[in-house]
């Protein structure tokens, strides 16, 4: 199963740093439940201004290098479990709903907020779904995976930041097309993952 060049090195890294905080002794519980409260603390940091979008950004992404962490963690030490699995995955989704708070903070129309959401929601819902029904594996790899719903919140807030330190309103107008990428992305994935469940099930 091919996956980007993205998915790839988050694959990568992700490894890495399990290996790492599994020497330390860190249990993946512990680092799921520090990725969350650093999403939960982005919409709070972009009320701060252009400063706080990108105060946002580097919070993105430390939560984002988390969640890649924790799963490694939990296969490097033995302690994968099904449990450990649900945690992460609503972990997950209340991270990425703060994310997109925030953008809907940062001036992104709520519609397209809560648009880009539920379409990343549907995605995860319909791949769990399909597992449930006997689909064997992932299905397939899809271009609006975690990661890349990660570089895409982290460009738009980084961007969103750089531009409004320019000129107070060009912030909300560039992460509000980092919504909408992701948006886009997340449709074409979800149309991907519909394929693949249908050759799976069929």
């Amino acid at each position: 199963m091919r996956a980007s060049p993205v998915v790839r090195g988050w694959i990568r890294l992700a490894y890495s740093g399990g290996v790492l905080l599994a020497r330390l002794r860190v249990g993946p519980t512990a680092v799921t439940l520090a990725g969350l409260v650093l999403c939960l603390a982005v919409p709070v940091a972009v009320r701060l201004g252009p400063v706080g979008l990108l105060l946002g950004a580097v919070l993105v992404l430390l939560a984002g290098l988390a969640d890649a962490f924790d799963g490694a963690v939990a296969v490097v030490t033995g302690k994968a479990g099904r449990a450990g699995f649900v945690i992460d995955s609503v972990a997950d989704r209340i991270g990425e709903a703060a994310w997109l708070v925030a953008f809907w903070l940062a001036g992104v129309p709520g519609w397209l907020a809560v648009a880009a959401g539920g379409v990343s929601w549907l995605h995860e819902y319909l791949r769990a779904r399909a597992a449930t029904a006997g689909m064997p594996d992932i299905g397939v790899v899809t271009v609006a995976e975690r990661p890349t719903r990660v570089s895409v919140a982290v460009t738009g807030l980084l961007a969103g930041g750089a531009a409004g330190l320019v000129r107070d309103d060009w912030g909300a107008p560039v992460v509000t097309i980092a919504a909408a990428v992701w948006l886009t992305l997340g449709v074409v994935g979800f149309a991907q993952l519909v394929r693949a469940v249908r050759r799976a099930l069929s």
